[in-house]
């Protein structure tokens, strides 16, 4: 259990490091958003680029903080059933919402939207906007994002199975583990 747990937070400090990568595209979007306003009223000057290179960083900002989202505990959850229970039961529906909901869902769509950055990748796909981008490092965002939230799952699996053994202490937010 202690390799996994091991594997468990250096899984947790990889989506910990993409979540302030993520923070910083936030900055680097406003700034971006910002300049592009001034440039266009002001100097009355505009780019697609401008405009597509906003929406790549949300992208990344949302593919690459869900991961983070989910280690935090900060995602949505339907709390009508999982409020009124014991933190055994919790532990438990957690388990089984990851493996049945959460893997399959991002494997899914890892797996789905491989090829389609592959191919964006490999045939050099761009915009069709005037001065647009090209598409496949916004298509391997989509990928990656989704495979790092199955990731940041498998430490949350493997947290809950720990837990459940008596093999990790959880504070009374037992998401987190006391340090």
């Amino acid at each position: 259990m202690d390799a996994l747990l091991s594997l468990s937070r250096g899984i947790d400090r990889l989506n910990m490091f993409l979540g302030r990568v993520a923070a910083l595209l936030v900055l680097a979007a406003a700034l971006i958003s910002a300049g592009n306003a001034i440039m266009r009223y002001a100097f009355d000057y505009s780019s697609n680029a401008f405009l597509e290179i906003q929406w790549y960083l949300f992208a990344g900002v949302v593919m690459l903080g869900a991961a983070n989202t989910l280690r935090r505990n900060e995602h949505v959850r339907v709390d009508l059933v999982y409020m009124s229970v014991s933190d055994r039961a919790r532990l438990w529906i957690d388990v089984f919402g990851i493996l049945l909901f959460l893997f399959p869902f991002t494997l899914l769509l890892a797996w789905l939207s491989w090829p389609i950055a592959i191919r964006a990748l490999q045939t050099g796909e761009m915009s069709s906007s005037a001065g647009g981008l090209l598409r496949w490092p916004v298509r391997m965002v989509i990928c990656v994002g989704f495979a790092l939230v199955a990731l940041q799952g498998l430490s949350e699996l493997i947290k809950r199975i720990a837990a459940l053994r008596g093999a990790l202490a959880l504070s009374t937010d037992y998401e987190k583990p006391q340090q």
